[in-house]
């Protein structure tokens, strides 16, 4: 047996002698000079492919910004005087006043302005009256509401916009009007209070309030006055003095120096006045070259600095002689004079023209090859040429454009318009840099 494995043994041997030299020769294969050459050369291939394209983004990077519709507009800033028709109401008795107009609320002749009371306790009996009678009017309000839901959901949206409208008041400088809405508010809420209250109770609160107000009534006969309008007009609590200064007859014949030199009269009113007629005038000193773009009779805008949020239509009254280089300018409006009774000295912006846009940098826009000027946005993943016409412009900084073209290549505010970007073309794949 011992005979027989030897010669398998040695051909084992004789096998793995004879695989030796292959492995060798493919070692030698693996690390001769021409594979490590062509394998520093593709390396190199890959980083120079990744090199320029790393340069390419650093050197031109796609960069955008996002276009918005925009208006530009000329201006010049005056200070002048607000000059209306105003009759001062006179307070012929002593007494303690209580107002019943608000700002700028519109009286016919003979209608009711304020209340004299003769002592402190007429007052506030009056006061007390008011109180009561507000409950009364809430209280009759909930006793014939249909549906107590539907109405408490109506008066909820009521509140909603009345705490808006004070909102709006207060940041416009408009305290009276603010006054105004706080008092509203109260009585819907009050409202609301009683809208789900049993109908017997009602009753009760009803007549219980009425028969308050019947002593009340009965108490105050004869223990005040009333102060009715002698003319048709416009109420306003604030007598300063310019009423008798600044009036429509005068208001052509102000110069520069008249302007600067004004003064109040010192006349006061605790009454207040009334705003007649519905014509108000605004003038204002301009410098000579300013005063020449203007011609009487021409319709110009005007914005006041604060009290009215709304632009105003005006028309050129008159264009006075020059002084000192300056000139008289008046211009008259005829609308919103409700909102103009606070106003007297104001700063403004006289409003030359207005050009209305979208607004992109002036860094992308482009002329193509065949002349059309336009913009380049991002669409998905390609940059498309957009054509536009140029309505204005700011030296290195933007531009008010108009769109030339229809359906995708018309240009929409909130595109992603391109100001830098390599290889840009119509259709061409963008990209972010990083």
């Amino acid at each position: 047996m011992k005979k027989k494995k030897a010669p398998k043994i040695e051909s084992a041997r004789n096998s793995m002698t004879e695989r030796g030299p292959a492995q060798e020769d493919s070692k030698k294969k693996n690390g001769s000079p021409g594979t490590k050459a062509l394998t520093a050369l593709i390396c190199l291939a890959v980083l120079t492919y990744f090199g320029i394209q790393v340069y390419d983004s650093c050197a031109d990077p796609l960069i955008s910004a996002v276009a918005y519709t925009y208006q530009v507009e000329n201006t010049i800033s005056v200070t002048g005087f607000v000059v209306r028709d105003e009759l001062v109401l006179e307070d012929s008795g002593g007494g303690l006043l209580r107002l019943t107009r608000s700002e700028g609320e519109r009286v016919s002749a003979g209608g009711k302005v304020a209340q004299i009371y003769s002592d402190q306790t007429s007052l506030d009996r009056q006061a007390e009256i008011d109180k009561l009678q507000t409950q009364l009017d809430q209280l009759n309000y909930a006793s014939e509401a249909a549906s107590a839901s539907e109405v408490a959901l109506q008066l909820d949206s009521q509140i909603a916009e009345k705490l808006v409208a004070m909102r709006q008041a207060v940041a416009s400088d408009r305290l009276d009007t603010a006054a105004d809405s706080v008092v509203n508010l109260e009585a819907l809420v009050l409202r609301r209070d009683y809208t789900y209250t049993d109908a017997e109770e009602l009753k009760a609160q009803t007549a219980d309030i009425q028969s308050q107000l019947n002593t009340l009534n009965a108490q105050s006969a004869g223990s005040s006055r009333t102060v009715t309008a002698p003319r048709a007009g416009l109420y306003s609590a604030v007598v300063d003095g310019y009423e008798s200064v600044l009036t429509p007859d005068a208001v052509d014949t102000l110069t520069p120096s008249g302007l600067s030199s004004l003064q109040p009269s010192g006349a006061s009113s605790d009454l207040g006045k009334l705003v007649l007629g519905d014509t108000w005038y605004f003038v204002t000193s301009l410098s000579a070259a300013d005063a020449k773009k203007f011609t009487k009779g021409t319709s110009e805008t005007l914005r006041f600095a604060k009290g009215v949020d709304r632009d105003l239509s005006v028309t050129v009254q008159s264009v006075g002689a020059e002084e000192n280089g300056r000139v008289a300018v008046v211009f008259r409006g005829r609308t919103y004079l409700a909102l103009l009774t606070l106003l007297r000295q104001q700063s403004a912006d006289i409003v030359l023209s207005s050009v209305s846009g979208i607004r992109v940098p002036q860094q992308a826009i482009r002329v193509a090859d065949d002349g059309i000027t336009g913009v380049y946005c991002i669409v998905g993943v390609e940059a498309r040429f957009k054509p536009v016409k140029v309505l204005w412009s700011a030296d290195d900084e933007y531009a008010l454009v108009r769109a030339l073209g229809t359906g995708e290549t018309a240009l929409r505010p909130g595109d992603e318009v391109i100001l830098s970007a390599g290889g840009l073309t119509d259709g061409a794949v963008v990209s972010y840099a990083g």
